[in-house]
């Protein structure tokens, strides 16, 4: 399951027309029952998505344990942030959250390739 996990990744980042590159690192556990997948993609505009991972199955089942999606422009400023760090416990999806201009609001643990649609809404807008 793991390694399916992992192929639909590189699927999802293959089928985007709006990535120019990436650099992926994939690191699996003993057994393939873990993998720590982290890295970078660029996109048209050269602004940058940083990723980290944390995933592991059990009981037939994956689950995310950890993740971090880091949106930035091509002058390095974050657009946007997600991730499960334990802080904000105040918000009614803690752990899950998105960080927005100084703020951060209630998300649900959010897929890739919904990164990547918001990413192309924030690329295409006129």
């Amino acid at each position: 399951m793991i390694q399916k996990f992992s192929a639909t990744i590189d699927k999802i980042i293959a089928s985007s027309p709006i990535i120019v590159s990436t650099d992926i690192q994939k690191y699996f556990g003993p057994s393939y029952n873990s993998v720590y997948i982290k890295g970078s993609i660029h996109f048209i505009d050269s602004s940058l998505l940083e990723l980290s991972l944390f995933v592991k199955e059990a009981h037939k089942a994956i689950s995310i344990d950890k993740y971090r999606f880091h949106y930035m422009s091509s002058a390095g400023h974050m657009l946007f942030r997600y991730d499960n760090a334990p802080h904000y416990s105040e918000l009614s999806s803690f752990p899950n959250h998105k960080h927005v201009q100084h703020r951060a609001i209630p998300s649900s643990p959010p897929e890739l390739q919904d990164i990547l649609d918001e990413i192309s809404a924030i690329l295409l807008k006129p």
